[in-house]
């Protein structure tokens, strides 16, 4: 079929770093296993940002241009023929998988910044009748948080510190809390934020660390970790540490302060660092005192077979004042504005930014 006598549709397509244009594309129809998908609604991911930003996301470099996006919902419009059944299986680690948004593998995937696009139709999922577009954007983020409980075993009764009250880590505290977490807490550098996690239900109690000159060398940092962490645990009352810590910065200096932060008797032995998000490369940890308390330290990357159960609990109504996470929206013309505002972390009125939607459709 020629281009010629197919409708087009908008496409937010990044060639570089902020460099980011609307573009006209063809709509083609949807192919053997595929649905196409006219998107409604699409979050704006750190991911993205650092894509938008430095035109790459850690080891990930963008090669050709790429649409950004993931963390999507809307409406199947076509299928296309032989479409089947989920196919089981840990996914997210598979050399063959390739993400949308994505610079891991090349050509890249194009994501979900579009009119439509078309999608395998075996990881598409039904949205439940109370679920919005926009909170059914959500479950991809929530995913990688239900994967990250999973894999450290969460269960009721436990304490549970988050690094971290963006959006990721706002959502490790909803999900700890629906899983019956005794106590949840939270850190970060940014006292707004805290501010917004503990009146809004996510945690109990915050703690901001105090801002800080860069250590000069490693012993100094390893150093100030061990104090800022017996900081924390005095003004938390936890002399005793916590069992599960999700750490969703990514920085180095935090995941270093997450291994002293553990408790050291718990159900399980030591406790677990489950490290969520992705920044520093590379990483000096203390490694005889993660021994010494017997910590796990666990990586969790991205999310398998998460999806119904992060749609089931968005539509619950479990996960308390989730949907003020969204604070900001966009025309799909505008992305280039939102990844802007994103990157700056509050508008022009001084307000924060969690999350931004793509408004597609």
């Amino acid at each position: 079929m020629s281009p010629v006598a197919l409708p087009s549709h908008s496409v937010a397509v990044l060639h570089g770093p902020k460099d980011l244009r609307v573009e006209q594309r063809s709509v083609w129809p949807p192919s053997q296993n595929q649905a196409q998908v006219a998107v409604a609604s699409t979050g704006l991911c750190g991911s993205d940002l650092h894509y938008y930003m430095h035109g790459r996301n850690g080891d990930f470099a963008v090669r050709a241009p790429l649409v950004l996006g993931h963390e999507a919902a809307g409406v199947v419009t076509a299928v296309g023929p032989g479409v089947k059944h989920l196919v089981p299986g840990r996914y997210n680690l598979c050399k063959n998988m390739r993400f949308c948004s994505s610079a891991a593998v090349f050509p890249h995937a194009d994501g979900t910044l579009q009119g439509r696009m078309n999608h395998p139709a075996f990881v598409l999922h039904p949205l439940p009748d109370n679920c919005s577009f926009e909170m059914a954007a959500l479950a991809e983020p929530l995913s990688v948080l239900i994967h990250a409980s999973r894999r450290a075993n969460l269960s009721s009764g436990q304490s549970v510190l988050v690094y971290g009250v963006g959006a990721i880590g706002l959502l490790a505290c909803a999900v700890a809390n629906s899983l019956g977490a005794s106590r949840v807490v939270a850190i970060d550098i940014n006292q707004t934020r805290l501010d917004f996690a503990r009146n809004n239900g996510f945690a109990s109690q915050t703690f901001c660390l105090p801002p800080a000159d860069r250590a000069k060398t490693t012993d100094e940092q390893l150093r100030r970790a061990k104090e800022n962490s017996q900081a924390a645990l005095a003004e938390f009352g936890a002399p005793a540490g916590f069992d599960v810590v999700f750490e969703c910065t990514g920085a180095e200096p935090v995941i270093q302060m997450s291994v002293h932060l553990i408790a050291t008797q718990t159900a399980i032995a030591g406790g677990k660092v489950m490290l969520i998000g992705m920044g520093t490369r590379n990483v000096v940890l203390p490694l005889s005192t993660a021994a010494l308390r017997e910590v796990d330290i666990q990586g969790s990357f991205r999310y398998a077979n998460t999806y119904p159960a992060a749609l089931a609990l968005l539509a619950s109504g479990k996960l308390k004042n989730v949907e003020k996470l969204i604070t900001h929206r966009f025309p799909l013309q505008e992305t280039k504005r939102a990844f802007d505002l994103l990157s700056r972390g509050q508008d022009e009125d001084g307000n924060m930014v969690l999350k931004v939607m793509i408004e597609s459709s």
